[in-house]
């Protein structure tokens, strides 16, 4: 009896986490195209502006990548009415922090304030799209800081160019092919005017969704944004055709080098379909019953019991356009890696074949729920899904219904998806070994 009414208790815990976690928001369009995102949580004093511009890596013409993180730093730089260098100055001065990050597929910027500096939020944030200072020694000094990034992040970190080896190999028509960061020759090779031209492309009212989150006034905010933002004139449409990716019909293999490591990986990777499908978060679900954390059963497998891995893992990269699903490992002693690779298809053709177990199942619904409950805990978290959720899915209420099509998926559309992705003749094998000096 005792184990019903824990059990009867969890079902009540997780139901009442779930309603009590639904975001409320109003959204709403400028009449120069800017989408606007409004959510109040007036439970502590703080206020998120951010802006989430449709500008990725996948925008970026083939000589001259890394542009949409390049401008991630440039557009830091100041404005006509925010000096070089004070536009950090400024947001902490006035109590704030502030940061930006891009993907393949977008550019985010946000400012966390005390609720009574919005004004100020929502004003630097206008000046960033409206009077921008992109001038040659701004370019000059963000080359070489990107350039220190790049050095730390990539060049310096142990596999950190795995997954650059693996899209060059999955992608041959598709820009998902480079990489964030992009070529330090192309942006050496860039022009000013290519900047500047690139800027008034994608940094225009009509391709950015802005979302003011926290202890708001509503109507005053309203009013604030059309000051500021409304004012601002519409850009040109943005047309994207991107080239589709013929299917992987056998096996793609590869190597890759890496000079800041001493212990090989291997890689096995799948391109499958846009973030936006059904199949994308059985993908999800997949991944975690594989590799969510120790528990997992690549871990259980290869790690703990027959001690022929340091580490394995599967990783669900899923993008705007296509995903790419990675499962790797990393030998442990005179293991080698296609032995590991042996070991992992042995699970994943056990999840091809049969369903797998009811306690398995509820634990990756459990999971599910908890991350849920977790990316709406903070006003921070809620803005950023808010934008994404509009920008890259066109559904800003998935927020609030993502979770259902999780909670939907059976354990034979696991089966299923398993089958129709995750084949050997439809994945690349890349070994990632050290760089021998």
């Amino acid at each position: 009896m005792k184990r019903s009414i824990l059990t009867l208790s969890a079902v009540f815990l997780v139901a009442f986490s779930s309603s009590a976690q639904k975001v409320e928001f109003e959204e709403y369009d400028l009449s120069n195209g800017m989408h606007v995102i409004l959510h109040q949580d007036k439970s502590a004093p703080v206020v998120i502006t951010s802006v989430m511009y449709h500008v990725g890596a996948k925008d970026e013409q083939p000589d001259r990548t890394g542009m949409a993180h390049f401008f991630e730093h440039l557009l830091f730089e100041g404005s006509e009415n925010i000096p070089n260098g004070e536009w950090f100055k400024m947001v902490s001065s006035n109590g704030g922090r502030n940061n930006a990050n891009t993907t393949d597929d977008r550019t985010y910027y946000y400012e966390i304030f005390p609720s009574n500096k919005l004004e100020l939020g929502l004003w630097m944030e206008s000046e960033r799209l409206l009077h921008p200072i992109i001038k040659q020694d701004g370019v000059d000094t963000q080359n070489e800081v990107v350039k220190e990034e790049k050095r730390l992040r990539v060049d310096n970190q142990p596999y950190s160019r795995f997954l650059e080896y693996v899209k060059l190999n999955m992608f041959k028509k598709h820009p998902y092919k480079g990489t964030t960061i992009g070529k330090m020759a192309h942006l050496d090779a860039a022009t000013l005017d290519e900047f500047l031209a690139f800027n008034k492309k994608f940094y225009v009212p009509n391709n950015a969704t802005l979302v003011v989150a926290g202890d708001i006034d509503l109507k005053t905010t309203k009013k604030l944004i059309e000051d500021y933002f409304g004012p601002i004139p519409r850009g040109n449409d943005i047309v994207r055709s991107f080239p589709k990716e013929d299917p992987i019909t056998e096996t793609i293999t590869a190597t890759g080098y890496d000079p800041n490591i001493q212990i090989p990986a291997i890689m096995a990777a799948y391109r499958t379909p846009s973030m936006k499908t059904r199949d994308s978060r059985v993908l999800d679900m997949i991944s975690s019953y594989l590799s969510g954390g120790r528990s997992s059963v690549l871990y259980k497998k290869l790690v703990d019991t027959k001690k022929m891995a340091l580490e394995a893992g599967a990783i669900n990269l899923s993008q705007e356009d296509y995903g790419t699903y990675i499962l790797f490992g990393l030998p442990q002693g005179e293991t080698k890696l296609e032995d590991i690779v042996k070991e992992i298809d042995e699970e994943v053709v056990k999840i091809q074949t049969d369903l797998i177990s009811e306690k398995a199942y509820q634990k990756l619904q459990n999971q599910f729920e908890n991350n849920y409950v977790n990316s709406n805990s903070s006003v921070e978290g809620i803005a950023n899904s808010l934008a994404r959720y509009n920008v890259l899915f066109g559904d800003t209420n998935l927020i609030n219904t993502e979770i259902d099509i999780y909670r939907s998926i059976t354990r034979e559309e696991i089966r299923e998806v398993a089958k129709k992705y995750l084949n050997p003749n439809q994945r690349l094998i890349l070994n990632y070994l050290p760089e021998k000096k």
